[in-house]
């Protein structure tokens, strides 16, 4: 696993983390907009964000005294990319699991047909 899939994974870890990915989903917000919703400080949301921001996850700005924070996508979609890899070789397995299956019960019966 990359360096960058670690960082990923490690940030989405943590529930906190990722509450505050899930509002950054409908777009840019203050920490203060992270925190309030939260059952935690905004200096204890600050540092979530930077576990994000170093996994690449979040994006961060500062407009006058306000700081920002915004979701990138690209380490999410590299994420989604990698567990679908797994995604397909245990569907491909299960088929051909399926198809075993499908054969036994075919062989069964027409064992019974010729009792």
């Amino acid at each position: 696993m990359s360096d960058r899939l670690t960082l990923t994974f490690h940030a989405l870890a943590d529930p906190t983390r990722r509450r505050i990915l899930e509002r950054l989903q409908r777009g840019e917000a203050t920490v203060q907009e992270l925190a309030d919703p939260l059952p935690i400080s905004q200096p204890a949301v600050s540092k979530h964000l930077k576990v994000l921001e170093e996994a690449g996850l979040v994006e961060r700005r500062n407009e006058a005294q306000r700081r920002y924070a915004s979701l990138r996508r690209k380490p999410l979609r590299e994420a989604v990319a990698y567990i679908s890899e797994f995604h397909r070789a245990w569907e491909e397995s299960f088929s051909r699991l399926d198809d075993l299956l499908e054969d036994a019960v075919e062989r069964e019966k027409q064992r019974g047909r010729r009792r």
